[in-house]
């Protein structure tokens, strides 16, 4: 079990964060590509004050149209992404071994609150599951694999909670918890999960077509 974890902190890891950033790179670079080949009318009107504004007013909470349609929906998705993002980045566990790794750390969370994130982000999933259960508009649209990545999602929080608390057998939540993690690293730049990069690019292309083009605006 040793031997495996250590593997799994070293070669794995590096490997896995090695094809999460190369994948985004080289996902953005081909897109990229491809539109410029398909798309070149597009590039005529582009306006980085309209894609900014575009991306602006998507990322603030209830700045658009569509999210102030939907309020719980809109709440939910911020609080997903607020615990997606925050609790491993600041997470003082794996601040410790950054500190190890590279010689320096992030600011770390308090560990209730990182605690209650926790179990606040389990939630959102648990909401966003549900609801593509439930709403037939998006029920229609969900696959399989949407409901994959949400499991995808859930398992490296949720098996990080139980280590941490120590219920069930820690040494292999722990395993389970880094194992689910290096996955989900790997996976991202190859499925919608890619969005927490490439949605930057698209909304702004939005704004380009709606604003500078036809003069209106896209939130």
């Amino acid at each position: 079990m040793d031997d495996l974890y250590g593997f799994l902190i070293g070669p794995a890891l590096w490997a896995s964060l090695t094809v999460f950033v190369v994948g985004l790179i080289c996902r953005i670079f081909y897109l990229y590509g491809l539109s410029r080949e398909r798309d070149k009318v597009f590039y005529n009107h582009m306006n980085w004050s309209w894609g900014l504004r575009s991306v602006g007013h998507w990322i603030i909470p209830w700045g658009s149209a569509s999210m102030r349609n939907q309020p719980v929906f809109t709440f939910a998705f911020f609080l997903f992404h607020i615990c997606l993002f925050g609790v491993p980045i600041f997470l003082s566990a794996h601040n410790v071994l950054l500190n190890e790794w590279v010689g320096w750390s992030f600011w770390s969370l308090p560990d209730g609150v990182a605690d209650a994130l926790t179990i606040v982000m389990l939630i959102t999933i648990l909401f966003l599951f549900a609801r593509r259960l439930i709403r037939p508009e998006v029920r229609i649209l969900t696959t399989p694999w949407d409901y994959t990545l949400l499991l995808m999602t859930f398992l490296p929080f949720a098996t990080g909670f139980l280590a941490y608390h120590q219920w069930g057998p820690y040494r292999l939540m722990l395993i389970l918890h880094i194992i689910f993690g290096e996955i989900l690293l790997v996976v991202i730049p190859f499925s919608k999960l890619g969005h927490i990069i490439l949605w930057f690019f698209s909304r702004s292309f939005i704004g380009f077509e709606m604003g500078e083009r036809r003069g209106a605006r896209s939130w």
